[in-house]
């Protein structure tokens, strides 16, 4: 499309990226956007916003978030949080020039994989993506409802000696559990190194900015056995339209300890989140996982995940030559 630029998003352009995107989804997500505008300013190197004009017209906007450590990965990878084009100008290009030049910008940086996630019934976006080169993830988005969790006594070491048919012995009642802390990273890298042999600061020091500063609500929680830290959920929900509580949570990372397997931790995380989000009205909890990572799977099934109707699609960049 002729005259079309591509630059850089700035605080500058919220209003009109907010317009774009009302008049997209039908409602607007200023507090949603503004967050992000506010986090991509902050960390520039963490981000890659793109904003697309026509003859002077604003016409769409897209972010990635560059992360280390995630997906199992040791490099680093780049996720599609947001794109969107107007309305009125869809099918000049635009959402593929927007792409283009994220593309042009991870090479420049050395990304070489894109992610993001999309509807399964938005044919569209899926149609979009397509075209773009990206493929089927082999990860899946799990999700359920935010129900109290099926408790069964007698879970931890405790219970094996005592109440074990108590009805009313609840895995959170019974594990001290509080709201993470900045000062528990080092803690959480020491217990997913435990579990994973790999150290990812830099995935938990980003993980921690985004739960603890740059989400909506903090609903990141970690549980304690006298004094020392036994395991962690990281997790998250922003505001969505006029200013109201999303309806989906997302988990990003949990984990418990390797001397605590057994205890009923990783049940007491889950089930206290769970609480918690429903009291702020939130309907919906999801996931990403691993189809290798048996056992995380596992956990989350016994506790009513199931595949959601939401796809994970990935594109190889090309890695600039050296």
């Amino acid at each position: 499309m002729s005259e079309l630029t591509i630059r850089s998003l700035s605080l500058e352009d919220l209003d009109w990226v907010t317009a774009i995107e009302s008049r997209l989804a039908g409602h607007p997500r200023r507090g949603f956007l503004e967050k992000r505008f506010s986090v991509a300013a902050s960390n520039p190197d963490c981000f890659i916003t793109c904003g697309a004009m026509s003859y002077g017209n604003s016409t769409g906007y897209a972010f990635a978030r560059i992360q280390t450590g995630e997906f199992g990965c040791n490099d680093g990878v780049a996720v599609l949080d947001v794109i969107g084009v107007d309305p009125y100008t869809q099918g000049q290009g635009i959402g593929k020039a927007l792409m283009r030049e994220i593309e042009t910008q991870l090479r420049a940086k050395n990304i070489g994989l894109l992610k993001t996630q999309v509807e399964w019934p938005n044919h569209k976006m899926v149609g979009f993506f397509s075209s773009m080169g990206f493929a089927l993830s082999a990860n899946q988005i799990i999700e359920r409802d935010t129900s109290p969790l099926p408790e069964k006594s007698g879970t931890s070491m405790e219970d094996r000696r005592t109440d074990r048919d108590d009805p009313n012995n609840f895995s959170r009642d019974r594990i001290l559990i509080r709201s993470l802390e900045e000062a528990d990273l080092a803690e959480v890298v020491r217990i997913d190194h435990s579990l994973t042999g790999r150290n990812r600061s830099p995935f938990y020091t980003a993980k921690f900015r985004e739960m603890l500063t740059e989400s909506g609500i903090r609903v990141s929680m970690v549980a304690e056995d006298t004094g020392v830290l036994s395991g962690y959920v990281m997790a998250r929900v922003d505001f969505g339209e006029f200013g109201k509580v999303d309806k989906t949570a997302v988990i990003d990372a949990i984990g418990v300890h390797p001397g605590y397997s057994g205890s009923g931790i990783g049940q007491a995380l889950l089930s206290q989140l769970m609480l918690n989000l429903a009291t702020l009205q939130v309907e919906y909890v999801r996931t990403q996982v691993s189809p290798d990572d048996f056992d995380l799977n596992r956990f989350f099934h016994t506790y009513g995940f199931h595949q959601a109707q939401r796809l994970v699609l990935s594109k190889a960049v090309p890695r600039r030559r050296i």
